[in-house]
């Protein structure tokens, strides 16, 4: 993966040693992670896998939570003595 900061124009390849471009965003490469204080300063120029977002939650998960979310709250009632 090829990073560069917007900030100092310094490109970083990521290996597995944790690399800094020094400049006051910080932006920081380990492996595939990326972290930076201003991520909007940082461009991704190459990178080996699709940053496609995916939900966490199966069709099924979302089904069944809505399916709890419409059940209603039963009230119990005790005797009092």
């Amino acid at each position: 993966m090829l990073v560069r900061c917007k900030k100092c124009n310094r490109e970083i390849v990521s290996t597995s040693k944790t690399q800094c471009c020094g400049c006051p965003n910080q932006m920081v490469v380990h492996d595939e992670t990326v972290s930076a204080v201003d991520l909007s300063q940082v461009v991704l120029l190459d990178s080996k896998k699709n940053l496609k977002k995916t939900g966490l939650l199966s069709n099924d998960d979302l089904e069944y939570q809505e399916n709890r979310r419409k059940r209603k709250v039963r009230k119990l009632q005790f005797e009092e003595r």
